[in-house]
């Protein structure tokens, strides 16, 4: 059975033109622009060019994210 971390939040990192998800351990991932972004999540590194803004919620459900425990 597949594990799932909860997304409590997602950005946008603008200068980087990417979604940015923290998990619920507080891990941030960057999230492609795929059919399946959560599977093909990479670890994401902020730099000092790094500029997250807070998305709304209801773009999880958009993006198929998970939002179960």
């Amino acid at each position: 059975m597949p594990t799932f971390k909860r997304i409590i939040a997602l950005y946008v990192d603008k200068p980087g033109e990417q979604w940015v998800a923290r998990d619920n351990e507080g891990n941030l991932w960057s999230l492609p622009p795929t059919p399946t972004p959560w599977d093909d999540r990479k670890p994401f590194e902020p730099t000092d060019g790094t500029e997250l803004e807070p998305v709304p919620g209801h773009y999880k459900c958009m993006l198929d994210l998970p939002i179960q425990a």
